[in-house]
């Protein structure tokens, strides 16, 4: 590996920064225009629904082996292949969109095969950031992260999305392939961390990366409060773009600026986590945020008005922010450098597990009784979970 400065202001770190700013925006774009495609081609909440359990289902089946992997092999080499064959897949996309043969099947086969590239480029640079920022910053690298993906999926990203999806459908995937093929470039001048040689099978492995997290109080306690918010936000996720279009009667190209609103509240909070967390400890400030998710949730679908969701958007995005700066720190520190890539998808496994099930059940759940009702419930969870699970996040 070429020695670099580490730290969040050393080359390497600007370096990696860069390359998830160029691909970031391109994932706002997708992450909004594929549902909002879906929504209009078909206005169904079951297709919604179908595409969202396939862009979250590969976090389940694919990202354990991903990480065990991820530990065997260069991490840059990873992130660079990764960002090209996501280049290849939105750029086939584009194409299908432009010659009307997105069909349902076909949105759903991209979907999956999107996330489970982002599955092995995700615990790879995770590896990448522990080693280029340092241990001793990594509060202030997962904020810089945070915020540049509040800035590039929730703001730059909607608000492209918005201008494209009004011209031209198929332009927002294009973008999105071009925006990988740049990342590709700028992530393969990164400085290299050099692969600890992992010993054993690869299913031995990867077993090794669930076991430690079991095993530890810290992250155990930690990963069953994110299974159950992600099971809840994943059903929320897959209906907002119905919930915009068929209640509070918003036009399409319209939908994004509620995205825009969640990356408002984002910004603030990643910018204040860090600094609660200093003042209160970070398991009080987790526990904080998770019941401030909660009322969003709840808000959202008992005042089916456009002001009452701006705001429950603005509340959504810094609830979200601020419990991802602490509790990814908390997973960094807890875990050992030679087994980040395995523990990091064991944890996405473990955590994200749930959300193809609530990204699946919220299609039917809305079919049966309302959208709202899909918010309702969602925030219920997310208010008991914080709840139960206070004492224990407050001592990790």
């Amino acid at each position: 590996m070429r020695h670099t400065a580490k730290g969040v202001r050393g080359p390497g770190f600007r370096g990696l920064t860069a390359a998830w700013a160029v691909s970031l925006v391109g994932d706002g774009v997708r992450v909004v225009a594929l549902p909002l495609f879906t929504a209009s081609a078909t206005r169904s909440p079951l297709a919604v629904s179908a595409v969202a359990v396939a862009l979250t289902l590969p976090w389940l089946l694919v990202a354990m082996p991903a990480g065990a992997l991820v530990d065997r092999w260069r991490p840059r080499t990873v992130v660079v292949a990764a960002h090209w064959v996501r280049a290849g897949v939105t750029g086939s996309l584009a194409l299908a969109v432009h010659t009307g043969h997105a069909t349902v099947v076909v949105l759903c086969a991209t979907a999956f095969v999107l996330t489970s590239a982002e599955t092995f480029a995700d615990s790879a640079s995770q590896v990448l950031l522990v080693e280029l920022a340092g241990p001793g910053e990594l509060e202030a690298a997962n904020g810089r992260f945070v915020a540049l993906e509040t800035i590039g999926m929730d703001l730059a990203g909607p608000l492209a999305a918005a201008v494209l999806f009004w011209w031209e459908p198929a332009a927002c995937f294009a973008l999105d392939a071009l925006s990988f093929v740049v990342a590709a470039v700028l992530v393969s001048r990164v400085p290299d961390v050099a692969p600890r040689r992992s010993r054993g099978d690869l299913r031995g492995q990867v077993l090794q990366g669930a076991r430690f997290l079991v095993r530890t109080p810290g992250l155990r306690s930690l990963v069953v409060a994110v299974a159950i918010t992600s099971f809840a936000a994943a059903a929320v996720n897959a209906v907002l773009a119905l919930y915009s279009i068929q209640v509070l009667g918003l036009a399409e190209p319209v939908v994004p600026g509620l995205v825009v609103c969640m990356a408002a509240g984002a910004l603030l909070g990643a910018w204040l986590s860090p600094r609660l967390a200093a003042r209160w400890g970070a398991g009080r400030v987790m526990v904080g945020f998770l019941a401030l998710l909660a009322v969003a949730f709840a808000v959202f679908g008992l005042v089916p008005r456009l002001p009452a969701a701006v705001v429950a958007c603005l509340l959504c995005g810094l609830a979200a922010a601020g419990w991802n700066v602490l509790s990814a720190t908390r997973r960094q520190r807890l875990t050992p450098g030679p087994v980040m890539g395995r523990v990091t998808s064991a944890y996405r496994v473990l955590a994200w597990g749930l959300s193809p099930l609530g990204a699946g059940l919220s299609g039917p759940l809305a079919a049966a009784t309302s959208i709202g009702t899909v918010y309702v419930v969602a925030g219920s969870i997310v208010g008991l979970t914080a709840i139960l699970l206070a004492r224990p996040l407050a001592r990790g």
